[in-house]
Formats: structure tokens, sequence, C-alpha cells
């Protein structure tokens, strides 16, 4: 009986042992854009993997792609999108999406290498703009809020330029796709530059911006998954991971306030 045990006990020792070692460890595909998303899920991949999840990151250049990754089963989650994009998304194209935790967020900054202020801003400017819709839209109550244009009905989320009703300083609006601002400064007169596209071209959204959203952005960024997949284990888990301590003093210290914790 005393030999039962003491076997029992070994092999309870060599599963946990080998649970440490990675062997029972499940592994998903997440997909991020490169730049700070895949910067922060480096930062959470150790911390999963001590709940035995195994994180395998995969890095996209847009923001069309990882969704449809997603819906169509190549990978297990993302992390690079806010959620007004995510509901864009799952409206105008069918995806059975949904969020599952927050992460960060990115405050819109507007960069020149021409003027020093919105003020400085000539007449008939040039302004490029992300082109999807939620972005788009986001730039375009920022410019607002500025004083710089007046939208249709106070706009919303999905305005775009035939939205501007008043535009003192005849601002040509330029639609670009999102990757490519911060390579269109030598061509345009200012540009508003989604962060993580901003840090991964070397602009400092802190000191380099010209104007910024606060910091109270509603346009928290959010992990998404599949909804059939919502309630399994390793989503509570990869949540988990992102949302600790560890990982909020890494966004913290790495970014220094041009991402913000939202969790």
């Amino acid at each position: 009986m005393l030999r039962f045990r003491s076997l029992a006990s070994l092999l309870a020792g060599a599963a946990t042992m080998a649970f440490a070692f990675g062997a029972s460890a499940e592994t998903i595909k997440v997909g991020v854009t490169a730049g700070p998303h895949a910067q922060i899920l480096e930062a959470v991949k150790p911390i999963a993997a001590k709940d035995g999840l195994d994180i395998q990151i995969l890095e996209f250049t847009d923001y069309v792609i990882p969704n449809q990754a997603l819906a169509g089963g190549d990978l297990d989650a993302n992390s690079f999108q806010h959620q007004p994009y995510l509901d864009n998304q799952v409206k105008d194209r069918g995806f059975d999406l949904v969020s599952v935790g927050k992460t960060v967020v990115y405050p819109i900054g507007i960069y020149s290498k021409k003027v020093k202020s919105l003020e400085e801003l000539p007449t008939g400017a040039k302004f490029a703009i992300p082109n999807d819709p939620t972005n788009g839209g986001r730039v375009l109550l920022l410019l607002q809020a500025k004083g710089l244009i007046k939208l249709k009905d106070g706009g919303t989320l999905k305005a775009s330029p035939i939205d501007i009703v008043e535009n003192p300083k005849k601002l040509e609006i330029v639609e670009l796709d999102a990757a490519q601002l911060p390579r269109s400064l030598d061509d345009v007169t200012a540009a508003a530059i989604n962060t993580n596209f901003a840090l991964e071209a070397g602009i400092d959204p802190v000191k380099d911006a010209i104007a910024r959203e606060s910091a109270e952005s509603p346009y928290a960024n959010v992990i998404a998954v599949r909804k059939a997949d919502k309630d399994k284990p390793w989503v509570a888990k990869l949540v988990k991971a992102y949302n600790s301590p560890e990982v909020k003093e890494f966004i913290l210290t790495k970014f220094k306030n041009a991402v913000v914790p939202a969790f």
C-alpha cells in the first residue's frame, strides 16, 4: 500500500513537471499589428505560459486581414483594433466575432513636418486621415473638437469627408490606408496617424504630435475571438495574462503615455 502511494506521488510529480516545461500547454495563434501590439503580446506570453497557454504571435501590416483570418479560423484571437472598429467590421462584413477583454488606448495624434500647430495650417492645406470608416470618423471628430471643421448633425464615428458642412480653412482631406500615413508627411501639410503606426515609424506621439486626443479617449482596444470560443478556458487565461499587473507596468514603462492601459 505504501508502494502504491509512493508511485502515485511520483506520477503526480512527473505530471506537474511536464506541465511546467510546457508539455501540456495549449497553443493558440494570436494576430497583432506590428509595433506596440506585438511588443505587448510578447510581454503577455511568458505570463500566459505559467498558466499553460502557449501564445504564437502572428504580425499583420493592415487592419483588414486580422479579422478575416480570425473569422476564417487561421487565428484563435486577435489584438489590434478598438471596439468601434470591431463593431463596424461585424456589421459590414458579417464576422461572428466578439470582444472578450480590453487592452490599451492609443490616443490618435496629428503630425506635420510643415507647421508646428493647428493654428498654422494654411488655407487649402492637405490633411491626411485614415481611410477606414471608424478611424476616419474618429479623426474628423477630433478636427471638429479642435474647431477646424463642423460635421453634419454633430458627426459620428461613421462620418466621412462628405459630412463636413463647415470648413473655414478649406482643408483638402486626403484619405489613405492607415499604415501609409507616416510616409505621407512629406506630401501633405499634416496627417492624423494611429499611434501604433506612428511608433513603428519612429515618431514620438508625446513629443512630436501638434495635437492629440485625450488619454481618456473612448477608443479602447480589445482582444477579439470567434463568438463560439468566447467561453473557452484559454480565452479567460489570455485575458487574465494580458490584464495582469506585470503587463500594465510594462506598458507604462515602455511607452511612457504614448500607449495607455485600458484595464
